[in-house]
């Protein structure tokens, strides 16, 4: 079996946050330090999040890591244990969100795996770049230049809230401009008549 070998950024992210919670869990002040057991329960909930999600086992120890990165950057650290208990709170919505972006991320990156050039395609050299022009040029008869813009960013691996921050805007937004976008061009060719939205 291949052995996941973080990049350098994540090798020193993932060692940030091994030292920040090791300095949180030993520092003098406990009131400032999550509780070890939080920690503990934080950790198991974020495994069984990934094994669900069925994520690659090789990345639930940096997936966890990532969570536990953004919960240090939002929520204060003596509220940990709370994050698991109450349904309702600030800090249970962002620990939510931080897996559930965590999850999404690698999800994507599974599912984005360009070819490298020393791989054929079987299908020959021509029809891919056939099909990418015939969906540019379906974008530019049917889309405007915002849908345009999203789906190139999506294309080039961006995420909804990346693209928001891009374009000064929602990820509500994004989301529901690149769903009209791909309907368009679902019906341009399937030869559907009165595409609008």
């Amino acid at each position: 079996m291949k052995r996941f070998v973080p990049t350098a950024a994540g090798r020193s992210r993932a060692m940030m946050v091994a030292v920040v919670l090791g300095t949180a869990l030993t520092a003098g002040e406990a009131s400032a330090a999550p509780d070890a057991r939080a920690v503990q329960d934080i950790s198991r909930y974020c495994q069984a999040c990934w094994r669900n999600a069925r994520l690659p086992a090789d990345r639930w120890g940096d997936c966890t890591q990532e969570v536990f990165t953004r919960l240090l950057e939002r929520v204060e650290s003596e509220k940990w244990q709370t994050v698991l208990k109450d349904d309702e709170t600030l800090e249970r919505r962002e620990f939510l969100r931080a897996i559930d972006a965590v999850k999404k991320r690698v999800q994507r990156a599974r599912k984005v795996s360009p070819l490298s050039p020393e791989v054929a395609d079987r299908r020959g050299s021509n029809t891919v770049r056939d099909d990418r022009e015939a969906v540019a040029q379906a974008a530019r008869q049917v889309l405007g230049p915002r849908q345009r813009r999203i789906l190139e960013l999506t294309a080039a691996g961006w995420a909804v809230p990346e693209i928001a921050g891009e374009l000064g805007t929602t990820a509500e937004r994004v989301s529901d401009e690149k769903y009209k976008a791909v309907r368009k061009l679902q019906h341009y060719f399937r030869g559907d008549e009165g595409v609008n939205g």
